[in-house]
């Protein structure tokens, strides 16, 4: 592929001088890859063509779905999920979250220039209003510590009526911030959110975006909770409250979060197989 070639996309700008590393990696320094999609969708689709499809941008989104490309290139869709709460980023409003993990870079690149996937292009452009895809490789596999509770002994534990949580972090940090002043907050916040259950779901660092608005993004962070009722104690813990201000705070220069609703949920297992 490319870039010079690339489209121009009605919903987020190609990143081309990161879509040519892409293209440029040797194959013997190739490997996974997990591609994280933020997604906001049109009140209804609108097809370039012209065509009154009578749809919903998300239901345009729906008829999108390339899951026989996916197979073709050995692509999965690790998690799907409704964002249920949008806590922090006020610049615009997601609808939707997906993660497909890839087996290489290539993988990804050639499936943009399959014609079946061409050919389910257009949904998703009729649909979409934004779109971010943020390329990400695991942080390190999480450990759990030796002392950590059974999810049956948490305060909070899951319900039926207050069933698992996912928190989804999108961070950007100053310069220079990250090491030390979110290992602090890391540390403090851990002996808040430990004892009620709270589980690392998938730390993904950011290798690059794909498609976005201009802006960088340095990690994406998935975190379970037992349940909303877990989270909000831990959200509203004054340890916690104060360590995110001390060190948090200082070092973020840009996030969203969000509350997730997972229809499919296979990160934890794809980051750490």
């Amino acid at each position: 592929m490319d870039p010079d070639q690339l489209p121009t996309l009605s919903y987020g700008t190609i990143d081309r001088d990161y879509a040519g590393r892409l293209a440029a990696v040797a194959p013997e320094d190739d490997g996974p890859v997990w591609m994280v999609n933020l997604m906001r969708y049109r009140d209804r689709a609108v097809y370039a063509d012209g065509r009154d499809a009578d749809l919903a941008g998300r239901e345009a989104d729906d008829r999108y779905a390339p899951f026989g490309p996916f197979r073709t290139v050995g692509a999965e869709l690790v998690l799907l999920a409704d964002v249920g709460e949008q806590l922090i980023g006020d610049d615009q409003e997601w609808d939707r979250i997906a993660v497909v993990r890839y087996p290489t870079r290539t993988s990804f690149l050639d499936m943009q220039e399959l014609p079946e996937y061409v050919e389910f292009h257009e949904h998703k452009d009729a649909g979409m209003a934004s779109t971010f895809v943020i390329c990400c490789v695991p942080a390190g596999e999480p450990e759990l510590p030796a002392d950590a509770p059974a999810l049956d002994q948490v305060p909070h534990p899951s319900a039926p009526d207050d069933g698992p949580v996912v928190v989804m972090h999108v961070l950007r940090y100053h310069e220079g911030r990250v090491s030390e002043d979110m290992e602090l907050y890391q540390g403090r916040a851990a002996a808040v959110a430990l004892p009620h259950g709270v589980r690392i779901g998938a730390w993904l660092d950011v290798e690059g975006t794909v498609v976005g608005d201009g802006r960088g993004w340095d990690q994406v962070r998935f975190n379970v909770f037992p349940s909303r009722e877990a989270f909000f104690a831990v959200a509203l813990d004054p340890d916690r409250i104060a360590a995110q201000a001390d060190h948090r705070e200082p070092a973020i220069a840009d996030t969203y979060t969000f509350l997730l609703r997972p229809v499919i949920d296979r990160l934890t297992v794809s980051a750490t197989d």
